[in-house]
């Protein structure tokens, strides 16, 4: 299997019809789009209820950044092929059936067969804050399992791109990303307040 990642953004339908919408990154192996889904996952449920999902390429990182900040509902098109949605957004979008799966308690295998696949805008070239803002969604991602020092520095460092050369859609997804990480804190503060009161017996606040 081929290792190299690529970032995209996973959309399924539920059989009720409600949309989800997951950055994932996937791997392609000759005509096949491997997914690898963490269990428990919405996007796993969904794909093994309807067997369809639709892979889109996507630049505009407000749809990365916001998915781990609570902000999932992105504008969709339906799939021209498949019982599915495609962002609005996406430069390019496939449209993929289940064709087989390796069962695994933690991340099973999906093999997607591609079934259509369309181009809607053109690339027009790498910009760092993208970059920047897709890396700093993925630490926002893993801040319960992080040390804050190391947020802290992965931050500062990304930061820089930001100031570099983030047009007003990079700012927006930053900013979504640092107010993600001044919540976790204050809510982390919070509890760690309110099992010292409970120790001593005082009011936390």
């Amino acid at each position: 299997m081929n290792d190299v990642i690529f970032e995209t953004v996973v959309t399924t339908l539920a059989p009720d019809g409600r949309k989800h919408v997951a950055p994932m990154g996937v791997r392609y192996r000759g005509e096949h789009v491997v997914l690898m889904p963490f269990r428990p996952s919405t996007t796993f449920d969904n794909i093994i209820v309807t067997r369809c999902a639709v892979l889109n390429i996507v630049t505009d990182t407000r749809v990365f950044a916001g998915c781990v900040t609570g902000r999932r509902d992105w504008p969709t098109q339906p799939a021209e092929r498949i019982a599915g949605v495609r962002l609005d957004c996406a430069l390019s979008h496939v449209e993929l059936q289940l064709d087989d799966m390796r069962d695994d308690a933690q991340r099973p295998v999906l093999n997607m067969a591609r079934v259509h696949e369309a181009v809607h805008a053109s690339f027009i070239g790498f910009n760092r804050a993208q970059a920047a803002v897709l890396e700093g969604a993925v630490l926002i991602s893993r801040l319960h399992m992080l040390p804050p020092q190391k947020i802290d520095s992965e931050m500062a460092y990304l930061q820089i791109a930001i100031d570099k050369t983030a047009g007003l859609a990079e700012h927006e997804a930053w900013g979504w990303l640092v107010e993600a990480v001044r919540l976790h804190r204050e809510k982390a503060a919070a509890t760690t307040a309110a099992a010292a009161a409970e120790i001593t017996g005082r009011p936390s606040s």
